[in-house]
């Protein structure tokens, strides 16, 4: 297992365009080097209940949803569904974050979720708090859990998952 430590945040908001806005200081952080990432995107409670993924054009090739969408997958299961679009690697990565989160790790994140009508998720190498506090990040609410996770075989997860989505 790589001993590179893996983390999720996720800031909860009531106004998708903030977090969107939030989204873009999480590129830019990247961008700089202040923080590493494997993904990030913004997850959206639709007026019919559902829970869908949305990403603002990025700057970072790799950032394909696919792990963000792994993460609101096992919050909320009947959001799975629609992941069966995005290809296989996408099932290893739900097997991965399911199985290195506990369950009070789970409801925790699940009521943080609840608590608003959009969803900043990040997962980063990096412990991401400080560095989006320090940016300014706007969310109402916050939470940070390290993903016991091999950071390795997230990679190379994520690059078959963005070859599969390039082949869509």
């Amino acid at each position: 297992m790589s001993k590179e430590p893996v983390f999720l945040f996720l800031g909860v908001y009531n106004d998708p365009d903030i977090a969107y806005d939030d989204l873009e200081v999480v590129h830019d952080l990247h961008s700089a080097k202040v923080i590493g990432t494997y993904d990030a995107g913004v997850a959206v409670k639709e007026a019919d209940g559902t829970i869908s993924l949305k990403r603002a054009s990025s700057k970072h090739a790799a950032w394909t949803g696919v792990a963000a969408g792994a993460v609101i997958g096992i919050l909320f299961p009947p959001a799975i569904l629609g992941m069966a679009a995005a290809g296989g690697a996408s099932g290893g990565i739900i097997g991965h974050f399911s199985q290195a989160l506990s369950r009070s790790d789970l409801k925790e994140l699940g009521e943080v979720l609840d608590s608003g009508q959009a969803a900043l998720i990040v997962i980063g190498r990096d412990k991401l708090g400080a560095e989006l506090d320090k940016a300014g990040l706007r969310a109402h609410e916050r939470a940070e859990k390290e993903i016991k996770v091999d950071a390795g075989e997230l990679d190379a997860q994520l690059s078959t998952a963005a070859s599969e989505l390039d082949t869509q």
